[in-house]
Formats: structure tokens, C-alpha cells, sequence
């Protein structure tokens, strides 16, 4: 099972790579460049980067998912279908930035729907499915809450939680890719700590795993191009669709509570954007230089890769003692 992990994770990372100059040519063919606020002026060199680099992980992760897929497949297929479906939703974002040249495609609401949409649809099929359920994981325990109904609610709100995040994450070279790629890795070896526990079906399991190590794989390609300088970047393609892979693979595990824990640095992403506007609009005054917080650093000075590099190596830190403290406290294994 490890050995088939690694090659479908070397797979991924030979596609996406293989895929890597295609993409990047026909985006600049296409002229399918980024507009940069006018109001972030330590960006305005990336002014007219190529974007919809996304492509590269979406199109190389289903590739070598489809073809890899082994038996009792319904929730590997469903989860690769959840993260093209919001993949697409953020391709007509960029497509309209693209296409009338600046940084505002899809309205607000209009995103919201489509990804409510979507999430209401997944959370059904949770609900009716004796392969999903209505319980979750308590984190580093083997206990669970059945949410009943009420299962359904949790998850649309733990989609819009976590697509979101993982978009506004998007701000900086390498920084949403590096700090998923490892979130990938590290919810694998969880979801193999818990594979232990009886459950509805070990296959459909492992392969949610691959589709984890098959997109890391895919990731770590993806960011030879986007570390800093960044030669493409995912646009709301990407993010919108790793967004929804990552919390797809949350919802069909019932380990949705693990993501604010090894995924912290969403969380603070998100909570400092909200801040932000809450605090603003109450008082016309900023906490932070910029939001998201990212981007308070680099308001502040901090050098783009030094906060990239550190986002990242606080994701490995979390991850490392969330694993550590599963194995030797939560009596799984």
C-alpha cells in the first residue's frame, strides 16, 4: 500500500510536470494574464503573470486518479468530480477577470452560490450514503458525534469555511501550493492511522488516499513554476478546486475536524481577513496593514519567500505533533 502511495505520488508529480510548459505556453498564448490591485503595490511587478496555472495540479491530479482508481471507487470518483465542478466555478472567475482585464470576475453572491450549490449536493449525498454517514472523528480519539441532520448544515458550512480560506491563502508565490502539498501529505498519514478503525468500506478509503498523494504529487510540480518568482499562478481555478478536493476528502472520512488543527494557517488566513472587514466597518480603522495576514507581513517588510518559507514550515510543525500526539495519546493504533 506505501509503495503504490509513493509511485501514484511520483506519477502525479511526472504529469503535472509534463504538463507544466503546455499550460504555461498556452495561458501566455491565450493572454490569460493577472491584473493586480492598484492597490498592492509590492505586486505590481507580477502585474500580467500568467494565471489559470491551476490547471496544471486539476488536469494531472484526475489523469492519474482515473487511471490508478482500484476497486469500490464511488467516493474517489465523487471527490475528483466535487473538485472539477469547483474548479470550473473558479475558471469563470478568471475568465472574466481575463477577459474585461481586471481583478473582479465572478460578483460575491455569485460565488456563493455556485459553491453552496455544490456543497448542499455533497452534503445530501453524506446524509443518505451508508458510506459517508452522519457521524465525524472527535480529533486524536477513535469517538464519534453523530450529527444527525444536522450533518447536512455542518458540511455546506465546512465547505464555504475551508474553499474560502484556501482562496484567500492564494496571495503570495508558493503560498498556497507549499502549504498544501503539505497539508495533503500529513491528512494521508492520518487518514492511514485511522484506516485502522473498522470501517464501511477499506477501499473506498484508500483510494481517497491516493487521490491525497496523487495531488501532492501534482502540487510539488506545480511549485517548481509558482515559488517565488512565480512564472504562473492557479488563479481561482486552482484554489477554488484544491479547496474543494481538500475538503471533500475531510467530509467522506468524517475527519473534518482535523482541518483547523494541521490546517491552522487556513484558519488564521481566514479569521484575519474577517477581522479585518468586521473591525473596519465598525470603526473605519484597520488592525492590520493589509489583509489577509500574509499580507500584513509583507506590508511591514518582511521578504515575500521569508513568510512563504515560514507559513510552510509552521504547516510541517503542526502537522508533525497533530500525527505524534494521534499515535501516542489517541489509542487508535
Amino acid at each position: 500500500m506505501v509503495e503504490r502511495n509513493l509511485f501514484i505520488f511520483l506519477i502525479g508529480f511526472l504529469v503535472a510536470g509534463l504538463l507544466s510548459p503546455l499550460v504555461l505556453s498556452l495561458c501566455k498564448k491565450l493572454k490569460a494574464r493577472q491584473t493586480i490591485l492598484h492597490y498592492v503595490k509590492e505586486h505590481e511587478a507580477k502585474n500580467g503573470t500568467p494565471t489559470m496555472g491551476g490547471l496544471i495540479f486539476i488536469l494531472a491530479c484526475a489523469l492519474v486518479c482515473f487511471c490508478f482508481l482500484w476497486q469500490d471507487f464511488t467516493l474517489g470518483i465523487i471527490t475528483l468530480s466535487v473538485m472539477l465542478a469547483y474548479g470550473f466555478l473558479g475558471f469563470l472567475d478568471d475568465f472574466l477577470k481575463i477577459h474585461f482585464k481586471q481583478n473582479l470576475g465572478l460578483k460575491a453572491y455569485q460565488k456563493i452560490i455556485g459553491q453552496v450549490g455544490i456543497a448542499i449536493i455533497i452534503a445530501l449525498f453524506a446524509y443518505r450514503s451508508d458510506l459517508v454517514g452522519t457521524s465525524i472523528f472527535i480529533p486524536f480519539t477513535s469517538l464519534r458525534v453523530d450529527l444527525g441532520v444536522w450533518i447536512i448544515p455542518f458540511i455546506v458550512f465546512v465547505y464555504l469555511a475551508v474553499v474560502n480560506s484556501v482562496n484567500l491563502l492564494d496571495g503570495l508565490d508558493g503560498l498556497c501550493s507549499g502549504v498544501s502539498f503539505v497539508y495533503l501529505i500529513s491528512f494521508a498519514a492520518i487518514m492511514l492511522i485511522y484506516s485502522n478503525i473498522p470501517q464501511t468500506n477499506f477501499n473506498e478509503w484508500q483510494n481517497l488516499m491516493q487521490i491525497c498523494f496523487a495531488m501532492a504529487g501534482c502540487l510539488l510540480a506545480y511549485f517548481i513554476l509558482n515559488c517565488y518568482p512565480a512564472k504562473i499562478f492557479m488563479g481561482d481555478t486552482g484554489s477554488l478546486a484544491l479547496g474543494g478536493l481538500i475538503t471533500t476528502l475531510a467530509v467522506f472520512t468524517g475527519l473534518e475536524l482535523y482541518i483547523p488543527i494541521i490546517g491552522f494557517v487556513y484558519v488564521i488566513t481566514a479569521v484575519s481577513d474577517i477581522i479585518q472587514v468586521l473591525h473596519y466597518k465598525r470603526t473605519k480603522k484597520r488592525i492590520f496593514l493589509m489583509a489577509p495576514l500574509h499580507h500584513h507581513f509583507q506590508k511591514k517588510g518582511v521578504n515575500e519567500s521569508k513568510i512563504v518559507t515560514i507559513y510552510i514550515i509552521s504547516t510541517m510543525i503542526i502537522c508533525l505533533l497533530t500525527i505524534t500526539l494521534i499515535l501516542y495519546f489517541g489509542g487508535i493504533v
